[in-house]
């Protein structure tokens, strides 16, 4: 068997150039598909990571008059790892004489639990800050980088109006922009962050929303239900309404597979065209081989091993080019993985499946030309020159 192989590949690589040509067809294929799914797989872990940051990852109880009681029975709820105020609204914010839209975020001190804020500079907001409805605020780093081309401006004063009425907020923390790649893919349309105590939203101690954090993103439903159940929320949901965000999260999951499915398809095409040109390829080699191949049927050599010989030889070629496009996307993904700021991996999920894709063309394509090869006779074929 081993002897076997080992002639079948001295065979198929016989003609260098022409299978290097075909084995370069099938990796480029390879190669591409392989690409496609690592830098989706990167792009989703990167959204993700973005959403979570925002609060995407949790569920939002939203209702008039809801109050600390109602929190601190959320978080008493099984399964629920925190839970806090967290109100939002478009403003017009002026810095340093400048003027621009930023979403103002209601938060307490705890909004560093529910929502991703690196702190770079200065401090959060506290609970003092919260019971005195201080008039201070913790801000992107890219306000403070648009406006004075350095992050640490604690200290500095903006002007927000929110529904009209403008107020002066002192900033005492910057930082690290939480969406920077969303802001980036879609053109500035995700607005710059700013985050207030709720208290100065004008509802005093009371909000309406309440964002819950799980401890485990499987249990959303029971939580959900728990919580209906807590807050003696009515079977039609008026007053009080709890929406489960992390669903919407799996629906936008599932569209970027779809949409890194269909372009891996796409980039599979490719296979076809390679696939094409290796059955050109052991045609060839079959007309080339005609003698031969009358020789080895002239000595005893069965219809089944000659076709057994020529599909070897074909899957070889693909194979090998599977492997060798595997290899060159992976090494591609992993210094694209790393400019990225990311650890990069093997993605065997990708790899089992398109080298199985590349044996299967080598069959597919080289069926044809094995059956002509077999289907040879003896006579004939001896006496082809």
């Amino acid at each position: 068997m081993l002897d076997m192989l080992i002639k079948c590949m001295r065979c198929a690589f016989g003609n260098k150039l022409r299978s290097f040509l075909t084995v370069l067809g099938i990796a480029v294929g390879v190669m591409s598909v392989t690409l496609v799914s690592s830098i989706g797989s990167l792009g989703k872990t990167a959204i993700n990571d973005e959403l979570s940051g925002m609060g995407m990852d949790s569920l939002v109880i939203s209702g008039s008059g809801l109050g600390e009681d109602d929190l601190d029975s959320v978080r008493d709820i099984r399964g629920v790892s925190d839970a806090m105020p967290l109100m939002n609204k478009m403003a017009d914010m002026e810095l340093k004489g400048e003027s621009s839209k930023a979403m103002v975020w209601g938060v307490n001190e705890d909004a560093d639990k529910v929502i991703r804020l690196e702190v770079k500079y200065g401090r959060l907001l506290s609970r003092g800050d919260i019971a005195a409805h201080s008039k201070v605020c913790v801000i992107d780093e890219a306000i403070a980088e648009n406006a004075y081309g350095r992050g640490n401006i604690t200290g500095k004063k903006l002007n927000l109006t929110i529904d009209g009425a403008e107020q002066e907020f002192e900033i005492v923390g910057v930082v690290k922009n939480g969406v920077n790649t969303l802001q980036n893919m879609m053109g500035g349309f995700i607005p710059d962050f700013v985050y207030i105590p709720y208290t100065v939203f004008g509802e005093g101690e009371n909000f309406s929303n309440i964002t819950v954090r799980l401890d485990d993103d499987k249990d959303s439903e029971t939580a959900v239900q728990a919580i209906t159940d807590k807050l003696n929320i009515p079977k039609d949901n008026s007053g009080i309404e709890v929406e489960n965000l992390l669903r919407q999260k799996k629906q936008m999951n599932n569209i970027m597979d779809i949409a890194s499915g269909a372009l891996s398809v796409v980039a599979g095409i490719s296979l076809i065209v390679s696939g094409i040109s290796t059955m050109t390829v052991m045609l060839v080699s079959v007309s080339e081989r005609t003698r031969e191949i009358g020789i080895k049927k002239s000595v005893g050599a069965t219809t089944g091993a000659i076709m057994a010989e020529f599909l070897l030889e074909s899957v070889i070629m693909t194979l090998t080019g599977g492997l060798t496009g595997f290899a060159a996307g992976t090494v591609i993904s992993a210094v694209i993985y790393l400019c990225a700021g990311a650890k990069p991996y093997i993605d065997f999920a990708v790899g089992i499946p398109v080298l199985l894709i590349s044996a299967a063309t080598g069959i597919i394509f080289g069926v044809y030309p094995a059956r002509k090869a077999a289907l040879l006779k003896p006579v004939e074929a001896l006496r082809h020159d």
